[in-house]
């Protein structure tokens, strides 16, 4: 699941344009990383004065992630640097610091933009006496309008990495002591130009990554409103860009109606539970018939149950008789004969009629000493 969080702090891209004395704080968290830079080509500087501002994903709560393209636009005022936004991984979520114009060129995450950022600093050029000196050995210019130019090779940075986010995963880099104290400095926050800009990236289906799947149809544009460009450096017609958007919001269109289509499924899904239940009743249905058979089993084994208490009853009985009917004997003539006999019929008569039949003679062999 996608985890947004909207946090209402300083001002950012999408509230509104105002002046600031420190670092723009984080406009939106994100739980999704951003995908990675396109590489593209840098259209030529159309208009003398104008900077460069890479291009960079942005988020919309609804769509997800859009590219805005790199754009040359015209500095709030002479002398002023901008700083590029970037994504930081930072508690969990992925937060968006926004873009600002300040004197110096301060910490963007280390994030390659190219074409003059390249994760440190800015090269492509600098401020000379009210003028912007362009290095063309990092940055396209139309030579025909712009002529205060230079070239510096030594500042070209061959880095590859297009991770487009700071942090775990993404670009590990803290700002340095320069960069800290670009930080405390007066900020200005981006122009209306930028704004709209943004805003307009918004609106373009072709741009959001769940359609171009990170290969936005614009990549560039020479200025605000102006030519877009693809990622070779082609021109891409107003023509094609509203064909490109049009298929993009087909699509979607059929995504959601798919979407909207789904809960016929919900019977299919809930087989298994109607199943379940058919299971749980066949179970219930045959526990009557279980305790039916539990309940014959234990009738039946009541009788016999009976039965083998009365014989063994009866067995106790048999064997305790001999000695009850001996006693009269042993009190009548107190003498060892009897005890020993006593002692020995369990063993030589096991049958209850032998012991009777031997118990007689005793007792009238008894009675006849004690009549002499």
């Amino acid at each position: 699941m996608k985890k947004i969080k909207i946090l209402v702090l300083a001002c950012a891209l999408c509230f509104g344009v105002s002046a600031a004395f420190a670092q723009v704080s984080v406009g939106i968290s994100v739980g999704i990383a951003p995908p990675a830079l396109p590489v593209y080509v840098q259209p030529a500087c159309p208009v003398d004065g104008y900077l460069w501002q890479p291009g960079y994903w942005a988020y919309d709560p609804s769509d997800g992630y859009y590219w805005v393209p790199g754009v040359w636009v015209a500095p709030p005022n002479p002398g002023l640097y901008w700083t590029p936004s970037y994504w930081g991984y930072e508690g969990g979520s992925y937060g968006f610091h926004v873009g600002y114009w300040g004197p110096q060129v301060g910490f963007y995450g280390g994030i390659n933009y190219g074409y003059g950022y390249g994760g440190v600093g800015f090269y492509g050029g600098g401020w000379s006496g009210g003028h912007f000196r362009y290095n063309t050995a990092v940055v396209n210019v139309n030579r025909t309008v712009v002529h205060n130019t230079y070239v510096n090779r030594s500042v070209i940075v061959n880095n590859n990495n297009r991770t487009s986010f700071n942090g775990p995963g993404g670009v590990n880099r803290r700002p340095n002591a320069q960069e800290q104290s670009a930080m405390r400095e007066r900020h200005v926050q981006p122009t209306s130009q930028q704004l709209s800009h943004q805003q307009a990236a918004s609106h373009n289906r072709s741009q959001f990554a769940s359609v171009n799947h990170g290969k936005p149809a614009a990549a560039a544009m020479n200025k605000v409103n102006g030519k877009s460009f693809n990622t070779t450096g082609r021109t891409v017609s107003a023509a094609t860009m509203q064909r490109n958007n049009a298929s993009a919001a087909a699509r979607q269109a059929n995504v959601n109606h798919n979407n909207a289509a789904r809960p016929v499924n919900h019977q299919a899904a809930a087989k298994p539970q109607t199943r379940t239940n058919n299971v749980q009743a066949n179970h219930q249905a045959a526990r009557p018939a279980q305790q039916q058979h539990a309940a014959v089993q234990h009738a039946q084994a009541r009788p016999q149950q009976h039965v083998q208490q009365q014989q063994h009853a009866a067995v106790q009985h048999t064997q305790a008789a001999p000695v009850q009917r001996s006693q009269p004997a042993q009190h009548a003539a107190p003498q060892p004969r009897p005890q020993q006999a006593r002692m020995q019929e369990p063993q030589h008569a096991p049958q209850p009629q032998q012991q009777h039949a031997q118990a007689r003679p005793q007792q009238q062999h008894s009675g006849g000493e004690k009549h002499k």
